[in-house]
């Protein structure tokens, strides 16, 4: 008699379940390994008296030591920022924005985001860190 297909030993392993969980595996990690980015890590200057400014429409504008600039931890131009910001405003006329600059960026680069805020007539906080005595 002749054996069945059904009884003859495996020769390979089939992996492609495997590959599949590891695969989600790999977006679940991506995933959770960029929503925890909280923004973008400055060294903010100190001031006597710093308070929390947040609110639940705040816009957080970044500007790192490179004097690249950040609206809520995205890469923007000045005039992506401002067409962003524009839009924001339009869809929320209470929008607010706080400006986060590090302490050692171009003076002349915070100026420019502060005089788009103005003209844009956002209302602006500027970001301080907490002066150690």
């Amino acid at each position: 008699m002749k054996a069945d297909d059904g009884d003859k030993p495996y020769d390979d392993i089939n992996i492609t379940p495997m590959l599949d969980l590891a695969y989600v595996l790999l977006v679940i990690f991506i995933i959770m390994t960029t929503a925890s980015v909280q923004g973008i890590k400055v060294n903010l200057p100190n001031a006597s008296s710093a308070q929390s400014l947040a609110q639940p429409k705040t816009k957080a504008v970044t500007i790192n030591t490179a004097g690249q600039i950040f609206l809520d931890a995205y890469p923007v131009t000045l005039t992506d920022l401002e067409a962003r910001l524009r839009t924001e405003k339009s869809v929320s006329p209470d929008v607010s924005v706080v400006v986060k600059g590090d302490a050692t960026v171009e003076y002349q680069k915070v100026v420019e985001v502060l005089d788009l805020l103005r003209r844009i007539e956002i209302k602006t906080s500027l970001v301080t860190g907490k002066l150690h005595k």
